[in-house]
């Protein structure tokens, strides 16, 4: 998993039921782009270092630089 400053991350429900959550990724701590990563997650506005399972996936930023 690779990321940049300004993607989103999204970990889907591990059960039925329960809700994805997303956060914006606002730190990588490694220069290759590997987690983990600092999250800011949009349900709740805490930031968490995450070191994502495999139910997590990367949606790019669409902000251009």
């Amino acid at each position: 998993m690779h990321a940049e400053i300004g993607d989103e991350l999204v970990v889907e429900g591990t059960y039925h039921g329960e809700p994805r959550r997303v956060g914006v990724i606002i730190a990588v701590r490694h220069q290759d782009g590997t987690p983990p990563y600092l999250v800011k997650w949009a349900d709740s506005a805490h930031e968490t270092l995450v070191f994502p399972g495999p139910d997590a996936h990367i949606s790019r930023s669409r902000i251009s630089g």
